[in-house]
């Protein structure tokens, strides 16, 4: 999860990213836009449906890596450990 995000340029949707370093041109992009280089800056390829693969970049103030299962579906109690998609709301 990103915290304080303060860039992100990335297809409105994909799939199957490929995270990797930053570029030392990707670095001084962000650089120039946020005013200094931010803490977390992360690179990734990914499937956008396209003919290859879309390029993604994302600066923040912190990278928190959160483990266990994500439903992306609605479900009443979840397990210690379990969480919803940020996007996923009790039926109607």
């Amino acid at each position: 999860m990103f915290r304080d995000p303060v860039f992100v340029a990335c297809p409105a949707a994909f799939h199957d990213p490929v995270f990797r370093e930053p570029t030392a041109d990707e670095v001084r992009l962000v650089a120039r836009q946020v005013g200094d280089t931010p803490a977390v800056l992360v690179a990734f390829e990914a499937d956008a449906g396209g003919p290859g693969l879309a390029s993604g970049l994302v600066a923040a103030g912190q990278l928190d890596i959160v483990r266990g299962p994500v439903f992306r579906y609605w479900r009443g109690h979840l397990a210690t450990g379990e969480r919803l998609a940020p996007w996923v709301r009790p039926p109607a």
